[in-house]
């Protein structure tokens, strides 16, 4: 990062504009100049806010002291949102949900995922044409809707996805204002009440079908007793799949394809690697192991481009994190944004390097420098699938496909709930041989 004037802190207004204005680089700056324990206040929040970045302190935030924090969102609509959804839950409620949706993504249901996701990435493998530039973000968005619909809640959701996507990027670009006047309130309630269509269709039509698929909705529906879920509830968790299950998923997939098309090298032995294991056939689950160089270059994109690239928690009471007390209401922000590039874990941080991805190299670094998914209670229950998403998907599209940038790009961050690329990214597909 280039040096800068040191933050002022002294006006929480000027601190809020500061951290809106530039998110990333507010908080990449906060930890250099006041190390792995930040404190600051913004606007008229009560509370002081900390950015605490040292792995073994997350550890302490995330997992050995998780049950004094709830989670906290700059953005309350996140809420209005999603309700009482997975990713906005607390306490019992939470724990319930999350024992609810866990077995939807246990290892041996989700391996029922893969074929559908190879036959997705190869549908929209086949429609690209040589000569007609795409925008990568746009379709990894496409296939990771289309994903979820046909893996999660059984159904066929494409004539949707274009209703889903414009919905979701109003919400997301509202997400990042503070305050709505009357015109965008009433774009925020459209944007919401169109997913809520989509959501809604689904569950009534899956309900009246009556049949288990083995997906998520019919674990869902199955539930009984204390633990029966109530079709409004079901609409939050459907709700959440739609605001951050493939977003994180898309995202990634599409800075992988921009940082494999500015490394050719690595785009080389990546396409060394698929004819070894695949020849010209399309991957299957099994050949998850031996596709190691695709799960490097997708963690390293992760690290470079977190999908999510903060998370906050509020504490319940006061607690002592390294040598400080937080006190009781105190925010803490944890941003992988700043640890997955600090170069006392990941030397020449700017640097996309996979091979930082080996056994090895895992285990001489500390477990929480690295985070994308969360971690402890409130991990993310779909990041085995996500995985799993992302091998097979670089896989399948880099066995046709080389993916150039196209002239023209402007190529900027948009630090929303998700890490996007403000402008997408445009790419030239190139047939291989």
């Amino acid at each position: 990062m280039p040096a800068s004037a040191s933050i002022d802190l002294s006006s929480p207004t000027a601190a809020l504009f500061a951290m809106r204005r530039d998110p990333l680089s507010f908080f990449t700056q906060l930890a250099q100049e006041q190390g792995d324990i930040a404190q600051f206040r913004i606007g008229d929040h009560e509370h002081n806010l900390y950015l605490v970045n040292h792995p073994d302190y997350l550890r302490e935030v995330l997992v050995t002291q998780d049950r004094n924090f709830t989670k906290w969102f700059a953005v309350d609509r996140i809420r209005e949102v999603l309700r009482q959804g997975l990713m906005v839950s607390e306490g019992e409620f939470h724990m319930r949900q999350r024992r609810l949706l866990q077995p939807a993504f246990h290892r041996d249901r989700i391996a029922a995922c893969a074929n559908d996701m190879t036959t997705l990435a190869t549908r929209l493998a086949e429609k690209w044409k040589a000569d007609e530039p795409i925008d990568i973000c746009q379709e990894m968005y496409w296939l990771a809707l289309m994903i979820i619909g046909r893996t999660m809640f059984g159904c066929d959701i494409e004539s949707d996805t274009d209703d889903i996507s414009s919905a979701m990027s109003e919400l997301l670009a509202q997400f990042e204002r503070s305050v709505l006047p009357a015109a965008d309130r009433q774009d925020f309630e459209s944007g919401v009440a169109r997913l809520e269509r989509v959501a809604w269709r689904i569950i009534k039509e899956r309900r009246a079908e009556k049949t288990d698929r083995g997906d998520l909705l019919s674990m869902l529906f199955a539930s009984s007793g204390a633990d029966e879920m109530t079709d409004d509830q079901i609409r939050d968790e459907v709700m959440s799949i739609f605001l951050a299950g493939h977003e994180s998923t898309s995202n990634a997939l599409a800075w992988s394809w921009y940082l494999l098309a500015e490394h050719p090298d690595v785009e080389t032995q990546l396409h060394a690697e698929i004819a070894e294991v695949l020849g010209s056939r399309s991957p299957k689950l099994d050949d998850l192991p031996r596709l190691e160089l695709a799960g490097q270059i997708f963690a390293e994109a992760m690290r470079l481009y977190p999908p999510v690239w903060a998370i906050g928690r509020q504490a319940i009471n006061d607690c002592v994190i390294g040598d400080g007390t937080i006190p009781a209401g105190s925010v803490i922000i944890m941003s992988q944004w700043v640890t997955h590039r600090d170069s006392r874990w990941f030397p020449e941080p700017e640097a996309f390097k996979p091979e930082r991805w080996t056994n090895e190299a895992r285990a001489a670094r500390p477990k929480f420098s690295y985070f994308p998914f969360s971690a402890g209670s409130r991990s993310c229950v779909g990041e085995a699938f996500a995985g799993m998403e992302g091998v097979l998907t670089l896989a399948v599209i880099a066995r046709k496909w080389r993916l150039r940038l196209a002239p023209g790009n402007r190529i900027a961050l948009q630090p929303q709930l998700s890490l996007r690329a403000r402008h997408g990214i445009k790419m030239q597909p190139e047939a291989r041989g």
